[in-house]
């Protein structure tokens, strides 16, 4: 499968804590069971297990994508994830030092800032068919994550429309091979029935 490294974005309840003098932001990142429609009626939603293989990478918070605004790293101790029941829960460091983490604290804490997304690639999925004409659910069995990232909208207008073009050519191709499976699926059912 061609990797093409992914971003979904979520509502979610962020907070913000303070312990021992340091500021938090928390929240889960991903919620298991929850349906991503990605239109054209393609869904996703991410099984329990998608993350075993990748949370002990080194995999970095940041605000709205933007490499260079870098909240908190997994190897340096500043970010730290874990799965539960429930889904893939986060909890990042303030740096007390950086103007924007110590903003993005304070629009987390107004409530301006309740989004979160991930950067991954698929490395295994499942498909259920719909009982509609091009109805497909996909199930994301294991990724790479690269990014969780504290976000205002799910991109900038003009990375959101070229994003949602390159998402939209990944799903055509997703589309168009899940089609070709079912259909092949049908084939061999309708040879093994002769």
């Amino acid at each position: 499968m061609e990797r093409t490294r992914q971003t979904r974005t979520r509502e979610t309840a962020f907070s913000v804590r303070e312990e021992g003098g340091g500021k938090r932001i928390e929240g889960y990142f991903a919620v298991f069971g929850s349906v991503y429609d990605m239109g054209g009626g393609i869904t996703e939603t991410i099984d329990p297990h998608a993350f075993d293989e990748t949370l002990g990478d080194d995999i970095r918070a940041l605000i709205d994508h933007e490499p260079r605004l870098v909240l908190g790293r997994t190897s340096a101790n500043t970010l730290r994830l874990r799965v539960d029941e429930h889904g893939l829960w986060g909890e990042i460091d303030v740096n007390p030092n950086d103007t924007d983490a110590m903003n993005l604290y304070a629009r987390v804490q107004r409530g301006d800032v309740t989004q979160c997304s991930l950067g991954f690639d698929i490395l295994e999925e499942e498909k259920e068919y719909g009982p509609g004409a091009g109805e497909v659910r996909f199930i994301l069995k294991r990724v790479r994550l690269y990014e969780v990232s504290c976000v205002t909208f799910p991109a900038y207008r003009e990375t959101e429309i070229s994003a949602r073009m390159e998402q939209a050519q990944t799903i055509r191709k997703r589309q168009a091979q899940a089609w070709r499976e079912k259909r092949k699926e049908r084939l061999c059912k309708w040879h093994s029935d002769r």
